[in-house]
């Protein structure tokens, strides 16, 4: 390890080495990455001596192991240089904060490692985007993210919705509890990883471990206007190749850190508290907001309800001072009033009787247009009858006149039975003649049945102008 560490006097070649591969891409199968304090140490296999090494041969010849572990390096490496940098920052992060973009390159690479290809119409497809969507059914509280991904606009594929949600879920400082609820539940991750991927192993539940510290840290970031589908995700390590004399200085800043986070903890502790206390007293006064408002409205009612008494007392009042008024008006007229009285009497004696005759018409009227109505429902189905026999008939005739063609064309070909068939063939036409006979004298009944019918609706419609 300290062999290949970075001087801080003179830059040797090999770190030069380092520094210039950090900018490119750079593959972790071919690289070991260890961490020693704040050092990043980068190793590549060929030149690992396994002798001097106290890890087991295992671990060294199995890359997907060094995958993990070296993943899991860098998650510490750029979660510890996001929280030191954002505390002395002292603000709300955003997304144009270069620690934050790396971190989520980082969490990128963890949360790709091991994925299973699965195979689409447009070819092939790895995506971490189905994984966390398995946080929406473990957790309910997940569902808002989910939502507010689906309905972000510009996200096109189910990359750009992963990083989304990252950004979401760190925003509500939830990405450690979403993070472990996933790797709590390995049978469904299994659906998405391979048995050796980082999210089934150990290394898996440390990330999820180290993501809580991210809980100190405020970020504002805006996802409308940033292209999330076409981002290209490369680890810049030369963010995390420090000079030596930094490493001095790093137990003076972790108690410094451990300390602000500590009072910060206090400080969210705090406000969770007086958050709850104030819900239950804003719940409080919505509820003695709604029984005020009701206790008013009935107030109200009842003062309704008292004017409009009143209003009908004083109406009772005024009604009965007016018949007494009127009640003696009426002693001292009903003398000159008798005879008027009389003759009143006499005009609705003889109104009541024209009005009785009147009704006693309306109700012989009433029962000839009942009788009216039946004739005619009568007619209706007889005329019914009668069309559906000739339906029948004409079925009749059009066999007889089938079966007519039928022997005709039997009777060219058979000369031997030409003369009986000829017999059936005059007897079916004088039958013909029969039932075109009785068909026509149907005809002229019909016809006769509905002038009958226009002449009943004609005198109906008479004696409903009558009745008008």
């Amino acid at each position: 390890m300290s062999d290949l560490t970075p001087q801080s006097e003179t830059p040797t070649s090999t770190t030069d080495k380092i520094t210039q591969a950090a900018r490119e891409t750079i593959y972790l199968c071919n690289f070991r990455v260890s961490v020693d304090g704040e050092w990043l140490c980068l190793r590549e296999l060929n030149d690992i001596s396994l002798t001097p090494d106290p890890e087991p041969l295992c671990s060294c010849c199995d890359p997907i192991a060094i995958e993990r572990l070296n993943l899991m390096n860098m998650a510490k490496l750029s979660i510890k240089g996001l929280i030191e940098s954002a505390l002395n920052l002292g603000r709300t992060l955003d997304s144009d904060y270069a620690p934050l973009q790396q971190f989520f390159v980082v969490m990128e690479h963890c949360l790709k490692h091991g994925l299973k290809t699965k195979k689409t119409f447009l070819g092939q497809n790895k995506s971490f985007w189905g994984a966390l969507e398995l946080v929406e059914k473990l957790t309910p509280e997940a569902g808002e993210i989910t939502a507010s991904v689906k309905d972000l606009p510009g996200l096109k594929t189910p990359l750009g919705r992963g990083r989304a949600w990252l950004r979401l879920a760190l925003m509500q400082k939830k990405l450690s509890d979403y993070m472990k609820t996933i790797i709590n539940r390995k049978d469904l991750l299994s659906e998405f990883y391979e048995p050796n991927a980082l999210m089934m192993e150990e290394e898996g539940a440390v990330i999820a471990g180290l993501l809580v510290g991210l809980n100190v840290i405020d970020a504002n970031l805006c996802m409308k206007g940033e292209d999330l589908d076409s981002q290209v995700g490369v680890i810049d390590f030369s963010m995390y190749l420090k000079d030596g004399g930094h490493s001095s200085k790093s137990a003076e800043g972790d108690g410094q850190i451990t300390a602000i986070l500590d009072q910060k903890n206090y400080v969210e502790e705090l406000n969770r508290h007086l958050s709850t206390s104030v819900n239950a007293l804003q719940a409080k006064v919505d509820a003695l907001e709604k029984s005020n408002t009701k206790l008013t409205e009935e107030l109200a009612v009842a003062n309704n309800r008292i004017i409009t008494l009143q209003e009908d007392v004083e109406r009772v009042k005024e009604e009965s001072s007016y018949h007494l008024e009127s009640r003696k008006a009426l002693r001292s007229d009903s003398a000159a009033d008798g005879q008027v009285l009389g003759e009143t009497r006499k005009q609705l004696k003889e109104e009541t009787l024209l009005r009785l005759d009147v009704e006693k018409e309306l109700e012989v009227q009433i029962g000839m247009k009942q009788e009216m109505e039946l004739s005619m429902k009568m007619l209706e189905k007889d005329i019914c009858e009668k069309q559906d026999a000739l339906v029948e008939l004409r079925q009749q005739l059009d066999d007889l006149r089938t079966i007519n063609q039928q022997l005709s064309h039997k009777s060219q070909s058979a000369d031997a039975s030409s003369k009986q068939k000829s017999e059936v063939i005059a007897r079916l036409e004088e039958k013909i003649n029969q039932m075109s006979g009785t068909v026509k004298q149907l005809e002229t009944s019909e016809k006769h049945l509905v002038k009958q019918a226009r002449n009943l609706n004609s005198a109906a419609g008479k004696l409903l102008q009558l009745q008008q």
